[in-house]
């Protein structure tokens, strides 16, 4: 063979080999998208730090597009189907928002359940591991994480809750159907809306006060919106929480090469679940502080006082397991394997 066509087939040969090495080395673009601001706890100390985590451990490969406060379009309901159907490649919602389409994950909805949200987060995700949730009720998504919120109280615009009795004629928000059931529970007139519709709910008057933990309350300026807090007993469970999920869409991670799927799991799993619930935990204290430097009023419900707020919430227990054993799932083992894994993980 002649010496210039020998050439000639080298240099193909290294431009074939530094087109496949570039085209290994692409760089994976994945829109991650949420219902919450730019300045919210999700976003700035979960979302954000996990995505330039990811970038780093994959070497520039995998990078992230977030778009805060639905700027993808939708509503935060539909955020669950955005990933299911590729509109996302990732993202972070609440799968109570689509009411009953997730039952049994809603076990850690249900009244005076957990304690600290790093605790309860861990756990959150060995009871969906355990009990094959990712295979059933998650089967449409890749899971990457569970967590719950810290735990949430009573904010309040005429008046604080002092009693059982104090429900009574007042419209309170509550974030899901576990909640709502609560909240009607105790003698209150529930309200089901997402966290960002309610500023505007309070301002208007719809609504006399709303559920929420501490580390959101910033995020909508609930504490410019209402003078009155009422808090359980810090000895006591958390009166609720609400569990949320940041999944993946399963074909995009299908997609990926081994090596950077290993990245994302890396992120994921139990690990990652119990690392956002701490940060929700250690948000609390100065969001709570925010609403102590406005004057606005707090209380706290002893525990004695709970006592009738557990015995009211029992038909919301009852409910939950008649319901989910209905659809095939063992209630009372879901419950059981539930406060097993909260009384293992999650402790004060």
């Amino acid at each position: 063979m002649p010496m210039r066509s020998t050439i000639r087939l080298a240099l193909a040969g290294v431009g074939l080999m530094a087109a496949a090495g570039a085209v290994a080395a692409e760089e994976i673009v994945l829109k991650v998208h949420h219902f919450l601001p730019p300045p919210s706890t999700a976003h700035a100390k979960f979302i954000t730090p996990w995505c330039e985590k990811i970038n780093k451990e994959s070497a520039g490969r995998l990078k992230c597009q977030i778009y805060p406060a639905m700027q993808l379009g939708g509503t935060p309901p539909q955020l669950i189907d955005q990933v299911r159907d590729g509109v996302a490649d990732i993202v972070w919602t609440l799968p109570g928002y689509t009411a009953g389409r997730f039952p049994a994950v809603e076990a850690f909805e249900l009244p005076f359940m957990t304690r600290t949200a790093q605790g309860a987060s861990r756990a959150l995700w060995e009871y969906v591991r355990a009990n094959k949730l990712d295979q059933s009720e998650f089967k449409d998504v890749h899971p990457i994480l569970f967590h719950v919120h810290d735990e949430g109280h009573l904010h309040l615009r005429k008046g604080p809750i002092r009693t059982l009795a104090d429900f009574k004629g007042l419209k309170l928000r509550a974030p899901t159907r576990q909640t709502n059931k609560l909240l009607a529970a105790l003698g209150a007139t529930p309200v089901g809306m997402p966290v960002p519709q309610v500023s505007e709910a309070l301002s208007k008057g719809v609504i006399d006060g709303a559920m929420l933990p501490w580390e959101v309350v910033p995020a909508v300026k609930v504490q410019e919106l209402v003078k009155y807090h009422s808090e359980t007993d810090p000895a006591s469970r958390a009166l609720y929480t609400t569990a949320f999920i940041f999944a993946m869409n399963r074909a995009k991670y299908d997609s990926l090469p081994p090596e950077l799927k290993k990245v994302i799991d890396a992120n994921g799993g139990a690990e990652a679940s119990a690392w956002v619930g701490k940060i929700w935990d250690d948000s609390a204290p100065a969001a709570r502080n925010l609403a102590v430097k406005r004057g606005n009023q707090f209380n706290t419900i002893p525990a004695a006082e709970l006592k009738n707020w557990e015995r009211a919430g029992q038909a919301v227990y009852d409910s939950w397991i008649k319901e989910v054993s209905a659809r095939g799932h063992d209630g009372k083992a879901l419950l059981r394997s539930a406060r097993e894994l909260i009384d293992k993980y999650d402790t004060k």
